[in-house]
């Protein structure tokens, strides 16, 4: 718009003011606190699946992201650095050198690096961490269902030579078996369950075996003793975890040991003697029970 001045020594100035509505930037802090927590609830994630998956998976991926980059781009198996992408249709790839070797060949295999001690050692660690995550599996699934969390003071999971054990224990006034008999209590029943299910996380085989206190077996036949007793309920215990889920050719020994091994032996009538005892064996107890026999 012209303006006309009267006085033309004098400058006209025309300001003209705009208007900048300003966004409301109150709320931006709830977007960065969001990405915060996202991140955070993904490194949580990252370290339970680093507790979650066992020893020997983890080596896999770990060797997984140690190949070369070239093998990693090329999707394939071979140590060849050849940069052409031209692959012939008529006989051999003539873009390949004479004498390059798949990659498989040329890095040693792990048995070949690691002999004697050293692959023992490294298999032991790897079945001490599984049965570790065993324990760690097992003592979650009683504490996080209300039903058998009322029970964990019966069940006492520790480790032995023969590999991770699993008591299952009488109490008092709270008896796994009825009276005299190998007949399950249905609490009894639901933590055998439960447990044979997890047992499935581990290629290791289970031994069971069945003991009493040194109260005499007052059942009016001279035939059953508490060795038979103690050996019915170790075999009623291994029904009920194959019917949880566990695959019944993990069993390896099912035995009846009476009030032979007491668990208090200061008190040989203490309920705490009745109990069951599953042990998930290391590789060296599986291999003593097949080459000898059960000891």
């Amino acid at each position: 718009m012209k303006v006309k001045n009267k006085d033309p020594k004098r400058k006209v100035i025309i300001k003209r003011i705009r208007r900048v509505e300003k966004t409301n930037q109150v709320g931006l802090w709830k977007i960065a606190y969001a990405d915060f927590m996202t991140a955070l609830m993904a490194f949580f994630l990252l370290l339970w699946l680093l507790s979650a998956v066992p020893l020997d998976v983890r080596l896999e991926v770990s060797k997984y992201f140690q190949r070369p980059l070239m093998v990693v781009l090329t999707g394939g198996q071979t140590d060849d650095l050849s940069k052409s992408v031209v692959t012939s249709t008529f006989g051999d790839d003539k873009t390949k050198e004479s004498g390059q070797v798949s990659l498989a060949e040329k890095l040693p295999r792990l048995s070949d690096v690691l002999q004697g001690k050293d692959l023992q050692r490294l298999l032991h660690e790897q079945e001490v961490a599984r049965l570790q995550m065993l324990k760690h599996e097992l003592e979650q699934v009683m504490n996080n269902n209300p039903e058998l969390s009322k029970y964990k003071n019966q069940l006492r999971i520790e480790f032995t030579t023969e590999g991770l054990r699993i008591l299952i224990i009488d109490e008092k006034n709270r008896p796994m078996f009825k009276m005299g008999s190998d007949v399950l209590q249905p609490y009894t029943v639901e933590i055998l369950k439960a447990i044979g299910n997890t047992l499935n996380q581990v290629p290791n085989k289970i031994g069971l075996s069945g003991h009493t206190d040194a109260t005499p077996y007052e059942g009016g036949n001279v035939a059953y003793s508490n060795w038979e007793l103690s050996a019915d309920r170790a075999n009623a215990s291994r029904r009920e975890l194959i019917a949880g889920g566990m695959d019944q050719s993990k069993v390896l020994r099912v035995v009846g040991l009476s009030s032979s091994m007491l668990f208090n032996p200061d008190n040989p009538f203490d309920p705490n003697n009745r109990r069951i005892s599953i042990i998930v064996m290391n590789k060296e107890a599986e291999n003593s029970i097949l080459q000898n026999g059960p000891q």
